[in-house]
């Protein structure tokens, strides 16, 4: 029997992954606060928490009122707590250089999605045309299609809070 020293499994221990992950979160109750004279500076922000934490960006975008972010995940950060950073540190990146006039926040939860590699140019202009696509479709219908695509069940309370509260066909 061959005995393997530590050092040597130390060596071995590489992990290799492509994980893929869509992530999208809303400001609270869908205000439409998100301007585009500093949503650009935003972005450059999220992307630098991304980057120190060793995730890829592939892509960011979004509109007035919530933002989508794709990244190639690193699996040694785990995804609530990079969440968690991204929300409370943009939060206060707004207010700090006061971008909002108005009182900013993120709604509590967001939805993540994985995508394989295949995808990946789908997503990414998924997101880059996010203005285009809202102006055929709300941020609720396509938050629902999201879920439903992945099969991911939900109750219609725990999803975000909207200021429409009637009923969406979807």
């Amino acid at each position: 029997m061959q005995i393997i020293s530590h050092s040597k499994l130390k060596k071995m221990a590489d992990v290799f992954s492509q994980i893929d992950l869509h992530i999208v979160f809303a400001v609270k109750y869908r205000q439409a606060l998100i301007n585009a004279s500093w949503k650009e500076k935003l972005y450059q922000y999220i992307t630098g928490i991304i980057q120190n934490h060793k995730h890829k960006l592939l892509s960011i975008g979004g509109v007035e009122d919530h933002i989508h972010i794709f990244i190639g995940y690193n699996p040694s950060h785990l995804l609530p707590d990079l969440v968690r950073e991204i929300k409370v540190s943009s939060n206060e990146f707004i207010k700090l250089n006061r971008l909002c006039p108005s009182k900013f926040a993120w709604q509590n939860g967001y939805g993540v999605f994985s995508h394989n590699r295949k995808q990946r140019n789908i997503v990414i202009n998924y997101i880059q045309n996010q203005e285009e696509h809202h102006r055929q479709e709300t941020f609720k219908r396509e938050y629902v299609k999201l879920l439903k695509r992945a099969e991911i069940a939900y109750k219609e309370e725990y999803l975000f809070d909207f200021f429409d509260k009637n009923k969406d066909s979807y």
